[in-house]
């Protein structure tokens, strides 16, 4: 009888945290939808919207490791000055991996069309569940 109780305790908690994987996946790539969406309609803000609003932000890209939201901002918006330097963004996850419940590291690929001359590249990302929202820590895009 104890071990039917545990097998059945065991099969709830383990469909509960399925279930939570799942829906933290959902929610993942649904932010990394919506800031291609924002980036496609020339919207940086839109698109900073998926990252960590903190000074503790870091993003490491071809100037090495950088801090900051604002300075993350900056940064976009003079590499990308208007619509032809933005051009149209598409990404792919390559592969998304849970960490903690409350952390995920993913692996993709983006490329940027644009008559500025189209470039691709992959990236890495840590995204943290912050106040029940995920948001992306760390961005690693060469």
């Amino acid at each position: 009888m104890k071990r039917l109780i545990f097998c059945a305790l065991f099969g709830i908690c383990a469909f509960n945290l399925s279930a939570q994987v799942d829906k933290d996946v959902m929610s993942i790539r649904k932010l990394l939808f919506l800031q291609v969406q924002e980036w496609n309609k020339g919207n940086i803000e839109g698109y900073m919207h998926g990252y960590w609003e903190s000074d503790s932000l870091l993003f490491i890209g071809s100037k090495g490791p950088r801090y900051g939201y604002q300075n993350t901002l900056n940064n976009y918006k003079k590499a990308y000055p208007d619509a032809d330097h933005m051009g149209k963004l598409t990404t792919t996850v390559v592969s998304m991996e849970r960490l903690s419940p409350e952390c995920y590291f993913v692996v993709g690929k983006w490329a940027l069309e644009r008559k500025a001359g189209d470039v691709n590249g992959s990236y890495t990302l840590l995204l943290k569940k912050k106040s029940d929202q995920w948001v992306i820590v760390c961005d690693h895009s060469s």
